[in-house]
């Protein structure tokens, strides 16, 4: 069972005031805060270490490869994958901008179909909407319960020999809903589609073995795992990367070029042009480290326990409606509304009391309008860093809120 009071101690941006009260962070869905051990290695990178990676041939270069070699290794086997299988990307956006480029270039032509979810962030749905006006595939969407859950009944129907791609979220950044990434790629395989799966909001808070769910692809970032921001990855299949033209040019993922043609470098460096962010990759490699450490059998337990306690504690406030599936089907995420008042005005009350939360569409527009949420909604999020006296103090300033401006 991990100390969540003790863990705070270990990051400093929770030891400060904001507003003059105690800094209460429940938007980790959005971003993580950094521990301390993260941004010592990071400082430590860059105070001792610091040099070109794979382009110099001094002493203090080869010490900064090595360093980045050991951490993008560390960063694959996280999610069981091995650096032939890890890419290195600038988050998870840019990871499926990548496979929209590349697979569409590869595989997709007009009459194909690329499936999704209505569930999806918005970063797994523009890149196949601009492409397939490019290329002149169709985009098709599985739909969504009235509990929140994806529709499988629904996504089985959908699914079928014009069916190319299948590309889901692993874990709802809105409804925090959890769906069987192994059942929905072994759908998509049996049908002859490559599965993609989100990993954002579900590799930084559960164990996620990229062999075991047997996927095409898995894309993450390091920044909603108390990384840094600016370092994303891409685990794929050795085959699968093998057969893909690269999405980026120069530098590092070059072998050889000449006047009227150019050839690639092996995996994963085809897919890593340029001068990689290897501080980012240290740091991302250290938070691993952080996360290994506690534990993470035991994040997604003391999350769900947070969410179960905040379930109760919002169920308890007659002027709250939230969103999405019971506590024992999603992760640490609770999206809600106060009857009367935009969300807009929740999340700034509750920053005059110290409290940070999200509100918006949080990047998912296509679903919040199939909620019938056309303002968006509050979102509370948690992470290894959160107590309940957090949620007791947000559920205390939304009780505020609403004597303050509700109706």
């Amino acid at each position: 069972m991990l100390d969540a009071k003790k863990i705070a101690q270990d990051f400093p941006i929770l030891q400060k005031k904001s507003r003059g009260k105690r800094f209460v962070y429940l938007n980790s869905a959005a971003t993580t805060q950094k521990p301390r051990q993260v941004i010592e290695a990071i400082s430590d990178f860059y105070s001792n270490h610091h040099g070109t990676v794979h382009r110099g041939s001094s002493e203090i270069s080869a010490q900064a490869t090595e360093m980045f070699e050991k951490a993008h290794e560390n960063i694959g086997k996280f999610v069981n994958a091995s650096m032939q299988e890890t890419v290195l990307t600038r988050n998870t956006t840019e990871s499926l901008n990548l496979l929209a480029y590349s697979l569409s270039k590869k595989y997709l032509k007009p009459g194909d179909e690329v499936l999704l979810t209505k569930m999806e962030h918005h970063s797994n749905i523009v890149p196949w909407q601009q492409l397939a006006l490019e290329k002149g595939f169709t985009v098709k969407y599985a739909g969504i319960t009235k509990s929140g859950e994806l529709d499988i009944s629904d996504l089985q129907e959908k699914i079928s020999n014009k069916t190319k791609v299948v590309s889901f979220t692993h874990c709802s950044n809105v409804l925090g809903t959890i769906n069987d990434a192994k059942e929905i790629s072994r759908i998509a395989r049996d049908a002859g589609a490559i599965s993609i799966v989100d990993g954002a909001q579900s590799v930084p808070h559960m164990m996620v073995d990229f062999k075991k769910i047997g996927c095409d692809f898995l894309a993450f970032s390091g920044h909603k795992m108390l990384g840094p921001t600016g370092i994303g990855v891409l685990a794929g299949k050795k085959e699968r990367f093998e057969e893909l033209p690269p999405f980026l040019f120069g530098g590092d993922m070059i072998s050889e070029v000449f006047f009227d043609h150019s050839t690639w470098n092996d995996l994963p460096f085809k897919f890593e042009a340029g001068t990689p962010h290897s501080a980012g990759a240290i740091g991302l490699s250290a938070a691993i480290d952080y996360l290994e450490k506690i534990g993470i059998e035991d994040v997604l337990r003391h999350e769900r326990e947070l969410t179960k306690f905040a379930f109760e504690k919002l169920s308890g406030l007659g002027f709250v409606e939230m969103h999405g599936p019971i506590p024992e089907k999603r992760g640490g995420v609770i999206s809600f509304n106060v009857r009367g008042i935009h969300p807009h005005d929740v999340g700034g009350v509750l920053d005059e009391y110290g409290i940070e939360i999200r509100t918006g569409s949080h990047c998912a527009q296509p679903l919040t309008r199939e909620l019938g949420l056309e303002s968006g909604s509050a979102r509370m999020s948690f992470y290894v860093y959160n107590y309940r006296e957090d949620i007791e103090a947000a559920v205390e300033a939304i009780e505020k809120t609403f004597r303050l401006m509700g109706k």
